[in-house]
């Protein structure tokens, strides 16, 4: 089962990434300049994680590929790692889509 890392940077700013089961990040945040923000941010991912039209799948210059996850509002919410082609890209999505409706939350030491 997936879990929400919480990390308060060390300019006061929080973000999350959200893990698979396997512990490889899946899905990383924005920075937020409050743990409430950033609670609220996975309460979004967990809320938009099934809607396959809230994915923003790209190919970056180098080739490679990523995704954004946006809200209803079309703000990013989380963005992928890179992958070497589509089908990896499109296992990021399901695992996401997998993973991030009952996923835990639990804060971590950056």
């Amino acid at each position: 089962m997936g879990k929400f890392e919480i990390k308060k940077a060390k300019n006061d700013q929080y973000h999350f990434n959200l893990k698979a089961g396997n512990g490889q990040v899946i899905l990383t945040s924005e920075m937020y300049t409050t743990k409430a923000a950033c609670e609220n941010g996975i309460e979004s991912v967990k809320k938009n994680a099934d809607n396959d039209d809230r994915y923003e799948r790209k190919e970056a210059k180098n080739g490679k590929f990523h995704f954004n996850l946006k809200a209803g509002n079309h703000q990013i919410i989380g963005s992928s790692q890179m992958y070497a082609d589509t089908s990896g890209m499109d296992n990021g999505i399901e695992s996401v889509k997998k993973n991030a409706p009952d996923a835990e939350c639990v804060e971590v030491e950056e």
